[in-house]
């Protein structure tokens, strides 16, 4: 029998079969009509219906930031999202966040998101990242080996306003230029700069194909030119990026032991555990996570052999979670492979924006990584066990992040603007992008609203991390220093 076509003179939708001795009447018994979905408003009308918006939320009203009556208790909040941590870790964390505002920002996204709830948004809706702080974008290769700059952090994702993200990347330029040295204006221009240029090319975004927009990156070369516009080589290193690689790995993290790979023990950092049946375990974790890959992936990784694993502590805002790097091995010489294997937990915008329509919460994570990334990892999958959900990814795949010590007032600025597209691209992916161009307007009216609400922020965010740093000192707060 031929293959079907769509009738042309037939009700729209229907398909039409062709001859092959059977009866009309015996082929379409029971074919309902394919159903075609209307006509979606073209983009000067979204535009439109964004810019309609303003009415109900100012873009003015962004730049607000007071101190609700009921506010959330910081403090509580914290001891909140540690609760179901490894308690062993959490003072690595609260450690970690005693460094700097910003490195107090970086670990208390929970504070954030609760004071996020009473600000403004023009009910529009895209996949967030959830944390868009400055060092949750970076580099990292493509499963084709092309260096890209994208978020890679996506613990909190969820779908909800586009303005949080926003909000959450501006601020973290003022508190990180302000913890790293530079005067208040610039600062605050680096704020603006990330606003103006989520704007920019949000409106660039209205206007491109929705095929082209998908498939829109920004890749190294893109990023360099970023900082090369006024002299800097920028702060990203794209050779020492491309060194991090499994290789690189194993000859930092494991050893031959009696011929035999094994990760070598570095407490607390990298714990070797010998918790009995943790092994069978995480063999139950890794079969189960095959399956949620394609399937030539998955081939490919049946492959390789579970040699070992231990837990690894990584980041500032998720130590404490259940992270395990797993040693992978083939039978040739020097092909190792490390899988990083982390939980994720329910995201602290839940409360916030609503609950994630997975029930797995490392399928969260993975789904919004796929949505808003240009590229993903290969390997990227989740898996699950005894109520804790996992995501997994490639432990090192040329994956490098901006140098904040080293970063100078233009470099800054520079950083901003690369992560403002950044953001943007992502938002389009999921969201309407004409809706939020028109929203945002062709002036600087909400660059400005946002920097001023990151200004105010970055005020509030000192004030907490001050009593953050005098519940340390009174002992409410336990903490490890210098790990």
């Amino acid at each position: 029998m031929s293959t079907p076509t769509l009738q042309e003179n037939g009700p729209v939708g229907t398909v039409a079969p062709q001859g092959d001795g059977k009866s009309d009447d015996a082929l379409t018994a029971g074919l309902q009509p394919v159903p075609i979905a209307p006509a979606r408003p073209t983009p000067r009308q979204r535009m439109a219906e964004g810019k309609s918006r303003r009415h109900q939320t100012p873009r003015k009203s962004h730049a607000d930031w007071r101190v609700m009556a009921d506010r959330n208790d910081p403090l509580a909040l914290l001891e909140k999202s540690s609760s179901t941590r490894l308690k062993h870790l959490v003072p690595i964390r609260y450690g970690r966040m005693t460094q700097s505002p910003f490195h107090y920002l970086r670990g208390s996204p929970i504070v954030m998101a609760h004071d996020l709830a009473s600000t403004p948004v023009s009910r529009i809706t895209v996949q967030m990242c959830g944390d868009a702080h400055i060092m949750n974008f970076g580099l990292y290769a493509t499963p084709e080996r092309r260096l890209l700059f994208d978020l890679n952090d996506f613990d909190e994702t969820l779908p909800g306003p586009w303005e949080y993200d926003l909000k959450r990347l501006v601020t973290s330029c003022v508190v990180a230029g302000r913890s790293y040295g530079l005067n208040c204006n610039d600062c605050r221009e680096s704020a603006a700069t990330a606003a103006r240029s989520y704007r920019e090319r949000m409106h660039e975004y209205s206007h491109a194909r929705l095929l082209d927009v998908w498939y829109s990156r920004v890749d190294a070369g893109a990023a360099l030119k970023v900082f090369q516009r006024s002299g800097s080589a920028g702060p990203l290193d794209l050779k020492r990026a491309r060194r991090r690689n499994s290789l690189q790995a194993l000859s930092r993290l494991a050893k031959a032991v009696s011929g035999r790979l094994r990760i070598v023990d570095n407490p607390p950092l990298v714990c070797r555990i010998g918790e009995e049946g943790l092994g069978e375990v995480l063999g139950r974790l890794f079969r189960a996570y095959l399956q949620t890959l394609q399937e030539d992936r998955r081939t490919l990784l049946e492959r390789y052999r579970l040699v070992d694993f231990a837990l690894k502590v990584v980041g500032v805002g998720s130590v404490g979670t259940r992270c395990y790097i797993l040693l992978l091995d083939s039978s040739h010489a020097e092909d190792p492979l490390f899988l990083q294997l982390k939980e994720s937990q329910a995201s602290v915008l839940e409360p916030i924006v609503g609950r994630s329509q997975f029930a797995n919460h490392g399928q969260r994570v993975v789904n919004g990584q796929r949505m808003m990334q240009s590229a993903s990892d290969m390997f990227l999958g989740w898996t699950s066990e005894a109520g804790h959900d996992y995501c997994v990814r490639q432990l090192r795949d040329m994956k490098g992040a901006a140098d904040l010590d080293s970063m100078q007032t233009s470099e800054l600025i520079d950083y901003a603007r690369l992560c403002g597209w950044v953001l943007a691209r992502a938002h389009a992916r999921s969201g309407d992008a004409a809706l939020i161009a028109g929203y945002l307007g062709k002036s600087e009216v909400m660059d400005e609203a946002v920097a001023d609400f990151a200004e105010a922020y970055a005020d509030q965010t000192v004030r907490d991390y001050d009593n953050f740093q005098a519940a340390v000192k009174a002992g409410r707060i336990p903490v490890e220093l210098g790990v």
